[in-house]
């Protein structure tokens, strides 16, 4: 029986044979992020938490795109404000990484089209698992922007694909394939795009049919055997994405990105 926890507004929530399913619902914008978007994801990640029939968590994005990472419209309006509100923006978003990695349930993500920046790629990094359709695309492109990691990337990318193509991905910023997603480790499974909610939607239930508690024990074993947590990673990640989006560069990446260009960096 599908049951809505949340009907409306820009994350949706249902319930379904102990699955619950977290939509990002803001497809006009590619589900870019902006600080009333992610209080609403922590609502909705919070409602699934004080849900008992949710055994499994299934997170998605509506319209052409997982998620393309931050609405960076809205963070050029800001003007000399950007910092302030990026300071409140990384710290929801933060949040929310959290928060999934802390939810009992484990989480799937079903990825199509892009997954970018800290929304799209640093969420699929604080998933449990992933399923990603062929076509699916990956983009840290934090530095792209004048910008640094956030959603606890500056510790889950390292501990899931290795210093060295950490440090490649987070600097040089390659869009990667689904296959090659799954050659780094960033993805389990690679499926037909039209598959993609479908094998997701499977494994959250092969999961919810499980030993619920030893479930969430041993993620919480393997989620607090990363050393650093993401928790003691956030402020930090905060503080510095704050402070860069005052920076020449960093309004210099956002023009860039709104105006379908390459930046010029100055370096300052």
């Amino acid at each position: 029986m599908n049951t809505a926890l949340i009907e409306a507004g820009p994350v949706l929530v249902d319930l379904d044979d102990a699955v619950a399913h977290i939509r990002l619902n803001r497809p006009e914008a590619s589900n870019g992020l902006d600080v009333p978007f992610l209080k609403a994801l922590f609502d909705a990640i919070m409602r699934v938490h004080g849900e008992p029939g949710a055994r499994a968590v299934l997170l998605s994005g509506e319209g052409p795109h997982f998620c393309a990472g931050g609405d960076v419209h809205t963070f050029a309006a800001q003007g000399e404000a950007l910092p302030h509100y990026l300071r409140e923006a990384t710290t929801w978003l933060g949040n929310c990484a959290s928060a999934l990695t802390r939810l009992e349930a484990p989480v799937v993500a079903a990825v199509h089209g892009y997954a970018a920046g800290g929304g799209g790629f640093g969420l699929v990094c604080a998933a449990d698992l992933v399923v990603a359709g062929e076509s699916a695309r990956f983009l840290l492109g934090a530095t792209r922007v004048g910008m640094a990691p956030d959603a606890g990337g500056s510790v889950t990318l390292a501990r899931i694909v290795g210093l060295r193509k950490a440090m490649e991905i987070a600097l040089l910023n390659p869009t990667l394939s689904a296959a090659e997603a799954a050659d780094l480790g960033l993805v389990n499974r690679v499926v037909p795009d039209d598959a993609v909610l479908g094998e997701g939607r499977a494994l959250a239930r092969q999961l919810a049919g499980g030993a619920t508690r030893a479930l969430a024990a041993t993620k919480r074993l393997l989620w607090d055997g990363l050393g650093a947590t993401v928790e003691a990673r956030l402020p930090d990640e905060s503080r510095t994405v704050s402070e860069l989006s005052g920076t020449a560069d960093a309004r210099e990446g956002l023009a860039a990105v709104i105006e379908k260009r390459r930046p010029k960096f100055a370096g300052r």
